[in-house]
């Protein structure tokens, strides 16, 4: 089996694993628990995304992998994880965590969405083994985090129960 199809059939089977797991235990945790609570579990989560530096760390990464998807993928997971470290530290003051929540959350989405365009322009499934020990951060790590961005999203369009919308009026007069 070639190395591109190794690592798309990895892809793939990453996010089915994480969406399985998803579903049965962390997406009922979230509903048990209070709305805040669950959205600083999700940027705990995400505050490790400094991690992404890796891709520009010489000896963990091959000598052949592209400078630019590289470079986007390090310093985009870092942006988003200082904004999710931001947003953890802003808990007290809950209009600034919203602010830092949505921040980290468009920011991180459209990092991962970039790097998957950057991946397929540079051709990088074919050189997945270029990747050394950071290839578990696309097939193990980014499959929850992008998940997990698509139900932050959600929680924030969706309409508020009518039980919220009342306590929201109360506060509000």
């Amino acid at each position: 089996m070639s190395p591109q199809i190794i690592f798309l059939m990895h892809l793939f089977l990453g996010y089915v694993a994480w969406l399985l797991c998803f579903r049965a235990y962390i997406l009922p945790r979230f509903k048990s628990i209070d709305p805040l609570q669950a959205q600083r579990a999700i940027a705990t989560l995400h505050s490790f995304r400094f991690f992404g530096l890796v891709f520009i760390l010489p000896g963990v990464v091959g000598p052949n992998l592209p400078a630019s998807f590289a470079s986007f993928a390090a310093y985009g997971d870092l942006a988003t994880g200082l904004l999710a470290i931001v947003a953890l530290l802003a808990m007290r003051v809950r209009p600034l965590f919203s602010f830092f929540f949505v921040a980290f959350n468009v920011v991180g989405a459209a990092d991962i969405m970039i790097d998957y365009y950057h991946g397929i322009q540079v051709g990088l499934p074919a050189l997945s083994g270029q990747m050394g020990a950071a290839y578990a951060i696309p097939i193990i790590y980014v499959p929850l985090l992008l998940i997990t961005h698509v139900v932050a999203f959600y929680w924030l369009v969706r309409p508020q129960p009518n039980a919220t919308r009342a306590l929201a009026r109360e506060a509000a007069a």
